[in-house]
């Protein structure tokens, strides 16, 4: 009788631990750690709508930094990436190297860009030159 006792309780609790490791429960999204950039506004010399220098963008990121990025020299020009993820990125990756003007519609090469801060964030755009950029302002007034 102990032997079918002890069984029963032993199966009992086996069902149990077997149930709860494989019952699924909802899993809350982790929070994703997303480096901002830290845009200058406060000191008047970066905000939105402003021209930023070129090595101050994290190309991979499209996104305006506030200090010189880490150079990326890939076919005779120069691209600049964050950190050594975007390093690594940057001459594998077409799309890290180029992106569309949004006036014009023409892909423009991110090292040879008119680089635009869109957002109080610091997301920036390429255009192909100021010209271009001058235009998409009146366009968008």
């Amino acid at each position: 009788m102990k032997t079918i006792f002890r069984n029963t309780c032993i199966i009992l609790f086996s069902t149990t631990v077997l149930y709860a490791c494989h019952k699924e429960t909802p899993k809350s999204p982790e929070p994703v750690t997303v480096q901002k950039p830290q845009p200058t506004a406060s000191s008047g010399k970066f905000v939105k709508g402003s021209h930023v220098p070129t090595e101050t963008v994290c190309m991979v990121n499209n996104a305006y930094m506030g200090k010189k990025q880490i150079e990326v020299p890939h076919n005779g020009k120069t691209y600049y990436g964050c950190c050594e993820m975007c390093v690594k990125r940057i001459p594998t990756d077409k799309t890290a190297r180029e992106a569309i003007d949004p006036y014009s519609g023409k892909t423009v090469d991110k090292a040879d860009a008119y680089i635009v801060m869109i957002s109080d964030e610091g997301e920036v755009a390429y255009f192909e030159n100021e010209e271009s950029y001058n235009k998409f302002l009146a366009q968008n007034s």
